[in-house]
């Protein structure tokens, strides 16, 4: 493992006036440990493989320095041309991610006027419209494996000019069935690339990835959870009064929000149905939703117009939430690995997170 100095400040991190900028303005106070020991080595430019749940922030880990090599090709126009073409491509497990870290890197990109484009693409919604946004190609492309690889079926988009590649959530693109996709993908890809990897577990499955496609990557490990701020609560109820119980702690803790996760998809509506009865309405939130509805439920809740949210296992990653004070396990999850994604969606930014499990 490669010891890498911790910065205790955006400036020593070497970042350039205009990303500065724009973290003041998002105020930004100090680089979080992953962001501290990652962000030099990618400005290196070297492979990185990172263990951190979301909430650490990892996104700033990757967006910022690929926002500044983008900027310092422009100045020596290296940066030129047209084309269907990317120079950094993205990688994420779903829809909701893609938009999410497409949005995070527009926004650090705001003092760079317009200079660098991205975009993201994902199923569920119309691939030509996705094919629009990409003429004339991207500096940054963030996708989903299986609709980038439509559209490069399409010719819409190549990937022969890719010279950094990240995979976020390299776990769950691999749990969710993307081994062949991701294969496809890389086959595509130049061999001679910047390649980081951000995975909060590391199954056999991520360590065979990062053995064969990363060149002496400096590996940073960060502990999962952060027990100073994780309070885990556990109610033991029989089965037939978990919904009782349920309704009662969210009436009795007057929590400004609760996002609640079930095993299924017809769990949602269910526990939903039963909820409105006593008088706690409730959306629901998985994968036989619309995009355009899964979008709408999503930033209803970040917005804060949405109290109460019961989710599959699709709302345990990527969904950055501020401020969420609570997760229900309303059913347990099926692997340790969700457990840690779950618990994942609060506590975020060292708030208290209260994990209970009815």
């Amino acid at each position: 493992m490669t010891s890498v100095t911790m910065p205790t400040t955006f400036t020593e991190l070497g970042l350039i006036t205009p990303l500065l900028a724009r973290l003041a303005e998002l105020q930004y106070q100090q680089p979080t440990p992953i962001q501290a020991q990652a962000i030099p080595s990618v400005l290196d430019g070297r492979d990185v493989i990172a263990g951190a749940n979301t909430g650490s922030g990892k996104t700033a880990t990757f967006a910022l320095p690929l926002l500044q090599q983008i900027r310092a090709d422009i100045s020596s126009g290296k940066q030129n041309g047209k084309g269907n073409f990317a120079t950094k491509l993205i990688l994420v497990p779903t829809r909701e991610l893609a938009k999410q870290v497409a949005d995070s890197i527009k926004s650090y990109a705001v003092h760079f006027n317009g200079e660098i484009k991205t975009v993201a693409v994902f199923g569920g919604v119309s691939i030509n419209t996705q094919m629009q946004a990409l003429r004339g190609g991207t500096d940054i492309l963030v996708a989903t494996p299986g609709r980038l690889l439509d559209l490069i079926t399409s010719n819409a988009i190549k990937l022969d000019k890719v010279n950094t590649l990240v995979l976020d959530e390299a776990d769950r693109m691999l749990s969710l069935g993307f081994t062949e996709e991701l294969s496809q993908l890389l086959s595509l890809l130049p061999k001679q690339k910047q390649t980081l990897l951000f995975s909060a577990t590391f199954p056999e499955q991520v360590k065979a990835l990062t053995a064969n496609l990363l060149n002496n990557p400096v590996v940073i490990q960060l502990q999962s959870a952060d027990e100073s701020t994780l309070v885990q609560r556990v109610f033991t109820v029989n089965k037939g009064d978990k919904t009782v119980v349920l309704a009662h702690l969210i009436k009795q803790q007057q929590w400004r929000q609760a996002l609640i996760f079930v095993n299924a998809k017809r769990h949602c509506e269910h526990l939903a149905k039963k909820l409105d009865k006593r008088g706690i309405t409730a959306a629901v939130f998985h994968g036989d939703k619309g995009q355009s509805e899964r979008s709408r439920v999503l930033d209803g809740f970040k917005a804060g117009d949405i109290d109460v949210l019961i989710a599959t296992d699709i709302a345990a990653r990527g969904l950055d939430i501020e401020k969420l004070p609570v997760v229900i396990n309303f059913n347990l999850p099926r692997s340790p690995s969700d457990y840690m994604h779950r618990i994942g969606r609060s506590g975020r930014a060292g708030e208290v997170l209260s994990l209970i499990h009815i």
